[in-house]
């Protein structure tokens, strides 16, 4: 199994930033994506940001030009710079990781979420 670690959220005034950090680990074979979702209250869940192995990054309309995604290929590890929050920022932020993991020698497609970390922007 594979496990996903996210930590840095908390309460900021509406200007200011915080940064995520999301540490995967467990029975990784290769990760080719990583990104970040999230989830305000009485709201679906969705993309806000997401990095490929390859350099690529795609974000959500609401968040470009504000918040940076970021990753450390070789300690499994995505990031979010979130700047100039808004109070719409407000969510639980979880982390994503696709790819494969490996369990006795059995290779096989892996899509693991971390359990969330609450982000809280004041006006």
């Amino acid at each position: 199994q594979v496990q996903l670690v996210e930590s840095g959220g908390g309460l900021v005034q509406a200007g200011g930033s915080l940064r995520l950090s999301c540490a995967a680990s467990g029975s990784i074979f290769s990760i080719n994506a990583m990104g970040w979702h999230r989830q305000a209250p009485g709201k679906q869940r969705e993309l806000v940001a997401a990095a490929t192995n390859g350099g690529s990054t795609n974000y959500a309309d609401s968040v470009k030009g504000r918040f940076t995604i970021s990753r450390d290929n070789a300690k499994n590890t995505v990031y979010l710079q979130m700047n100039s929050l808004k109070p719409e920022d407000t969510a639980v932020y979880y982390c994503n990781a696709e790819g494969y993991s490996e369990v006795a020698g059995t290779i096989d497609v892996m899509e693991a979420w971390g359990q969330g970390t609450l982000v809280t922007v004041s006006s």
